[in-house]
């Protein structure tokens, strides 16, 4: 399988990983929002994502880019900007 090389479709593959994280670890990502330990939380399914995407993008392309913690934020919390927090 070729690499992904162009910055579109690394950002769509970031945004699809961190989609899939969103779909099945919903009530963590909502209990992780009110408690304030997200990213604690879901490290281990970050860190599986994170390295999936490294493998699927070229190394230039990964080390100039910040697509994929960008999907991070964009999906896991700024799509859950509504769950009552004290972070907000």
């Amino acid at each position: 399988m070729a690499l992904i090389d162009t910055p579109e479709a690394a950002n769509r593959l970031a945004r699809a990983i961190a989609s899939d994280i969103e779909l099945y670890n919903k009530e963590e990502i909502v209990e992780g929002i009110t408690k304030d330990d997200l990213f604690d939380r879901l490290d281990g399914v970050i860190s599986k994502g994170l390295s999936l995407y490294k493998k699927r993008v070229t190394p230039e392309l990964f080390d100039s880019s910040n697509y994929y913690y960008r999907a991070i934020v964009d999906i896991l919390v700024y799509k859950n900007r509504e769950v009552n927090s004290p972070i907000w």
